[in-house]
């Protein structure tokens, strides 16, 4: 228990050095691990959500303000349609069924992506989610669902237009005042599980200079632990910010 606890405070020492608020993950290797463990895809998926709550379990005891999770892209749309079925309604049931726990440990959440492209029953209950935990001041847990970067940058060109904002009152700030994730700080680190070499179409704006850690554990295989050596790897970091 002491080790434990030791370790628990030599990456929220981390954390308070280097000023790390924000973690963003892509959560990769679902299907792959329950490949390897000759299971069908769903327990894949299923697995992952455990991996997810232990993530924000972690994140909370580390002192990680800012956590922000790939859960479904523009892309997987072109997945096959029982599956893209089953991640829907899993995701509607964890988040009706994990609502009072979060809102419990004081974690605030929004949801990122073009959600108005979601069911109305699932669009609902996002909203509920919400509004339950908007006061809260805990750990700000952003999921993102139906997220591109490429469509998230078109979505705010196209609103500045509307606008009537004009060309030279564009900078850096107007766009990103105009992004998702206009109200929380740039992503610090980024996470990839699955051991996959790329960031697959998301938050290219927030990332410019995020520092990237890879992993090849699967994303169920995820948990507080591995967090914590993400953690440890982004203190050894040199961050110069094209300086």
């Amino acid at each position: 228990m002491i080790a434990v606890e030791n370790n628990i405070e030599t990456v929220k020492n981390i954390v308070k050095e280097t000023n790390l608020k924000h973690i963003a993950i892509i959560m990769d290797g679902n299907r792959r691990w329950a490949k390897e463990h000759l299971l069908p895809s769903a327990m894949g998926h299923k697995k992952g959500v455990d991996a997810l709550k232990n993530v924000v379990k972690g994140a909370h005891k580390f002192d990680v303000k800012y956590l922000t999770l790939y859960a479904f892209s523009t892309e997987n749309w072109n997945r096959n349609q029982d599956e893209v079925d089953f991640l829907m309604g899993l995701l509607a049931s964890t988040i009706k069924n994990e609502l009072n726990e979060l809102h419990q440990n004081d974690v605030k959440l929004r949801f990122i992506g073009n959600i108005k492209g979601l069911n109305a029953d699932l669009q609902k209950i996002l909203a509920d989610a919400e509004n339950t935990t908007k006061n809260n001041k805990g750990v700000n847990l952003q999921i993102a669902i139906n997220y591109g970067a490429r469509d998230e940058l078109v979505h705010a060109v196209r609103r500045i237009l509307e606008d009537g904002i004009s060309a030279n009152d564009v900078d850096e700030s107007v766009l990103q005042s105009y992004l998702y994730t206009n109200e929380i700080p740039d992503p610090d680190l980024l996470i990839r599980t699955g051991g996959e070499m790329r960031v697959s179409n998301y938050l290219l704006w927030q990332i410019a200079y995020a520092e990237i850690y890879i992993t090849k554990k699967y994303w169920p295989e995820f948990n507080e632990e591995e967090l914590g050596l993400s953690i440890e790897e982004f203190g050894k970091r040199q961050r110069r910010y094209g300086g």
